[in-house]
This record gives C-alpha cells, sequence and structure tokens, in this order.
C-alpha cells in the first residue's frame, strides 16, 4: 500500500461519498447524518459505516446516513453547517469543538478494557534510531494537525525532552513534518520508509501487516489520553439524541459486540464524563489552541 504525503491535509478520502440506507425508511423526514474520521484503510470504512449504519436505523426507527470526512477539522465544519449531526472523533477535536460550535459530548469508547490510550512514537527496528533525539533533522509523520494521540501527544514528548519548544518550533528540529490524513497513513509512510519516525495512537501498530508490525517499535509514550468520543452538534433534537445513545449501548449487549468492528473496534461504550476531557482541554491551552 503506497502513501502519498504533503506537508498539508493529504486529501485520502473524498469528503462526503455518503452512505445511505436506500429507500426503505426513506418516507421518514427525520433522520440522523453521522461523520466519521479516516483513521484506518479508506475503502474498508466506508465497508463499516455502510454495515453499522443500517443497524443503527433498524435501532432508532428513522435514517440513519454516514459518510467519511477528509479529516477532524472537516468533522467539526460538518457538525457546524449540520452537514452532519453526530461525529466520532478524538479528544482534541472534540474540546475545540466544544468551543467553537457548543458540541455536547455524547459517548466515550472503552478500548483494551481501559477509557484512556496514549500516544507513541513509532520507528522501524532497523532505522538505528533509539532516542527522540535521534530524530532531530529527520523526517516525522503525523496522523492529523487536530489528533491528540496523533500529533499533539507525541508532539508534547519532544517538548518534555527539551528538544522542541512547542508545535510552532517543530520545524526547527525536524527536516520534514508531514499530516499523512489518518493513523494507518502515517504508519505506512513510517513502516515503507517514507518517512523516519510515525506519530500516533498505541495502537496504530495493529493497522500494520504482521510482517510489519515485527518490523516496528515505539520509542516513547505520551501520558494517558481520554479515549475517542462520540458528539453531536447543538441543538440536535434531545429524543433522537436520546434515542441514538441508547442504540449505540446496546452494542454492549453479548448478541451486538460483533458489530463494534464496524465502529474502530472498541471494546464498547460508555455515556461521556465531560469532566474526564479536563486533561486534555489543558494540553489545548498550553499549546494555544483554545484560548
Amino acid at each position: 500500500m503506497s502513501i502519498r504525503l504533503s506537508r498539508r491535509k493529504t486529501l485520502i478520502l473524498s469528503a462526503a461519498g455518503a452512505v445511505s440506507l436506500g429507500t426503505r425508511l426513506a418516507a421518514q423526514e427525520e433522520g440522523l447524518r453521522l461523520a466519521f474520521i479516516p483513521q484506518e484503510n479508506p475503502d474498508k470504512l466506508l465497508g463499516d459505516v455502510a454495515a453499522i449504519t443500517g443497524w443503527l436505523a433498524d435501532q432508532i426507527g428513522v435514517p440513519v446516513e454516514g459518510f467519511v470526512t477528509i479529516d477532524h477539522a472537516a468533522a467539526v465544519e460538518a457538525l457546524r453547517n449540520g452537514d452532519a449531526d453526530i461525529s466520532f472523533m478524538g479528544a482534541l477535536p472534540f474540546v475545540l469543538a466544544e468551543a467553537e460550535i457548543g458540541a455536547v459530548p455524547l459517548l466515550s469508547e472503552v478500548y483494551r478494557g481501559a477509557p484512556s490510550y496514549t500516544g507513541r512514537i513509532f520507528v522501524r527496528r532497523d532505522s538505528g534510531i533509539e532516542t527522540l533525539a535521534d530524530l532531530g533533522g529527520k523526517d516525522i509523520a503525523f496522523a492529523d494537525p487536530i489528533s491528540e494521540s496523533g500529533y499533539l501527544y507525541p508532539l508534547a514528548e519532544f517538548v518534555e525532552a527539551g528538544l522542541v519548544a512547542g508545535p510552532g518550533d517543530a520545524d526547527a528540529f525536524f527536516r520534514r513534518i508531514f499530516f499523512a490524513g489518518g493513523y494507518q497513513q502515517a504508519m505506512q509512510a513510517m513502516a515503507e520508509g517514507l518517512v523516519d519516525a510515525a506519530g500516533a495512537s498505541q495502537y496504530a501498530n495493529l493497522l500494520l501487516t504482521p510482517q510489519q508490525q515485527a518490523e516496528v517499535v515505539w520509542i516513547a509514550e505520551s501520558e494517558p489520553i481520554p479515549s475517542h468520543v462520540v458528539i453531536a452538534r447543538p441543538g440536535l433534537d434531545a429524543d433522537l439524541r436520546s434515542r441514538f445513545v441508547d442504540a449505540m449501548m446496546r452494542l454492549n449487549e453479548a448478541g451486538n459486540r460483533d458489530l463494534l468492528r464496524y465502529l474502530y473496534g472498541p471494546d464498547g461504550y460508555v455515556r461521556a464524563d465531560p469532566a474526564a476531557y479536563d486533561g486534555v482541554r489543558d494540553m489545548a491551552r498550553r499549546y494555544g489552541l483554545l484560548g
């Protein structure tokens, strides 16, 4: 799988190739539009969207459509413009959306039995790179410029090590910084030798082939980050929002757990606690992303 990188946002996915249910619920006027972010293989994700929206429509009783955005920022814009009602995203984009448009947290992921995870810096085992300092003057790929585990928290490890003063000064340390468009894209770029390192979720190596997994190692890990969150635009009908949350919570039941693989593969969901994201808000303020 070849990866094409750019210094800005990589247009990996079509922003709106919406996957709809067809006609069986088309007569009903009310519906939900879900925005998904591109964490993994685009073709697989589009198939996953179709599978889960069909199940949700049956559970909620209204048409449900899903589409894949270019990146986190596009998902926030879709909520702002009313093009999406609900979005799956990381903790950092959520706190920015909360501040900018009043987005409401609904659900948090549980992954590998925990409500948190970390960001890591990955390199190839044969690269000779053993420490963060070894990456001076080298190329690195991050997932997304407003991703917590795919950019801000891994970059904070360079700040803590005294190698980088902050996001605005990172170009002085690295030779080049790329935003690849998602975890899998950043990891593939590193695994294929297009860049020297990748900053991504601690679980992003699972998006590589088994052979590639054996060929990469992580050299730094961030502090814990609250799990990804499902958020709603402000003003979404309260009853419809409640029915969506109830349906998503039913994914925790034994008979429905196989469907979780269509939603980035978490262990399940819990109702979101806004206070759990205070640390992310603090990090965003520290790096000038929140006032």
